[in-house]
């Protein structure tokens, strides 16, 4: 049964198999609405870093098998998309036709299919929709086009794609109001800010040192007054995270410069700062930050995924940018895409940052790494992350990844603004967390320390 827009048919097959046809390269997902037309959880939200919930599994890379008999009673609706996936067209306008088709999963026959007509600036659309009605299923055709991607579509329908941190017991700053969401909600006045609490979670330690290719002296040499900032890992469960106050008056703050980039190329050790503004060059503008890594050899594809997250100067979160939301602040942050297996030569995944378009109320930006599908650090290969000068393609900083701690995050570096421009510390600081969302309460001590 050919369908058009807004039609439906009846589906009696125990299995139904939802596929996109395309010319480009298209990302399938599903959603499994209650009939408030929201999801229960981010659980009901399969694609293809989260491929199964009950009833529906995502079979990468265009199609989504449905069981309804399995599908949970309180859902009342399960929603198809189809998306582009970056690495051709810009759009469905120029993405040309697509087909979807709904088969039974068991015999392949034809239930119904649906072209999608209309479609222009949009990246991402509603296919069609599995609902129920007086206790059978049906299928509605529907092709809506949405300009803002896979995750606008998955805001809409209740998913938390840049969702605010929730207040913990460990939290390091006071609850402050969420920023305005899609949904229209209003941020709050600022609120005062006030003195962290400390902070006792001991993490995991990190590696000594950043790995850099040989280029200038020692920068120890540069600077022999310099007393390294204890880093966070070198405390006891028992003892609170240090504040500035605590440390003596002849240590550095942590998050002021003690190297800079005048003579080159230079080796941060963790904790360590450099002015990102060179005397008398041009300060730096632009920024990228690559990560890389070995596809799997056996079982399941290693999913790393390159983030960052912008504070104000109370450590107070603005926005993360990750592979669900890959811009921010129209553009002046965008994320390359994710990229799901590690497969390519290079940086896998980019971060570009232009440094003197960001708003004035970000304060920090903090770079993290996080293992989607649970792999530790310890169990991949080859895998680094890296700051670059988008502009002279220097690297400015290098962290090995590889034989790691076995954990799913880490906290790469932190940009913070200065009086006289950017600077950035090393931090290497592994943590969990298996995405950005759950780096974001612990990344504010680092914006709070240099306070």
């Amino acid at each position: 049964m050919e369908l058009v827009k807004g039609a439906n048919a009846p589906i009696v097959a125990g299995e139904v198999r939802v596929a996109v046809v395309a010319a480009a390269v298209v990302d399938v997902a599903a959603l499994l609405l209650t009939p408030t037309g929201k999801v229960r959880s981010d659980s009901d939200f399969v694609f293809y870093n989260q491929p199964t919930a009950p009833g529906v599994d995502v079979h990468p890379p265009d199609a989504i098998r449905i069981v309804p008999g399995a599908v949970p009673g309180d859902i009342d609706k399960i929603v198809v998309t189809a998306s582009l996936d970056g690495s051709g067209p810009a759009d469905w306008g120029q993405a040309g036709p697509l087909r979807i088709s709904v088969t039974d999963g068991a015999t392949g026959a034809v239930i119904a299919t649906f072209v999608p007509t209309g479609l222009g600036s949009e990246t991402a659309l509603i296919a069609c929709e599995l609902y129920r009605r007086q206790g059978a299923w049906k299928v509605r055709a529907v092709g809506q086009g949405y300009a803002n991607g896979l995750a606008g579509i998955a805001a809409d329908f209740g998913i938390t794609v840049d969702d605010a941190p929730t207040s913990t017991s460990q939290s390091v700053s006071p609850p402050v109001a969420p920023l305005a969401t899609p949904a229209g909600q209003q941020h709050a006045a600022p609120q005062p800010y006030a003195a962290p609490q400390p902070y006792i979670e001991q993490l995991p330690a990190a590696p000594q040192h950043f790995a850099q290719q040989p280029a200038a002296a020692p920068v120890v040499a540069q600077h022999p007054a310099a007393t390294p900032y204890s880093a966070p890992a070198q405390h006891s469960a028992a003892t609170p995270y240090s504040t500035p106050a605590q440390h003596s008056a002849a240590a550095p703050q942590f998050g002021q410069p003690t190297l800079s980039l005048d003579k080159g190329r230079v080796s941060l050790r963790k904790n360590e700062t450099v002015s990102l503004t060179k005397h008398g060059a041009p300060p730096l503008s632009r920024v990228r930050m690559g990560l890389g890594w070995d596809p799997a050899v056996h079982g399941r594809n290693i999913d790393l995924d390159a983030s960052v997250i912008a504070y104000d100067n109370r450590a107070k979160k603005l926005v993360n940018v990750w592979f669900l939301k890959q811009e921010a602040f129209k553009g002046v942050i965008r994320h390359s895409g994710d990229n799901l297996t590690g497969h390519g030569e290079g940086d896998d995944e980019v971060i570009t940052v232009d440094l003197t378009a960001l708003p004035p109320e970000v304060y920090a930006l903090v770079f993290t790494v996080n293992s989607f599908a649970g792999h530790k650090f310890d169990q991949v290969n080859r895998a680094y992350c890296r700051l670059v000068d988008d502009q002279s393609d220097m690297e400015l900083v290098r962290f090995e990844l590889s034989k790691g701690e076995p954990t799913t995050g880490v906290f790469m570096c932190m940009l913070t603004r200065g009086a006289h421009g950017w600077n950035m510390t090393a931090l290497g600081e592994y943590a969990k967390g298996m995405t950005v969302r759950k780096m974001v309460d612990p990344g504010k001590r680092f914006v709070l320390t240099t306070l």
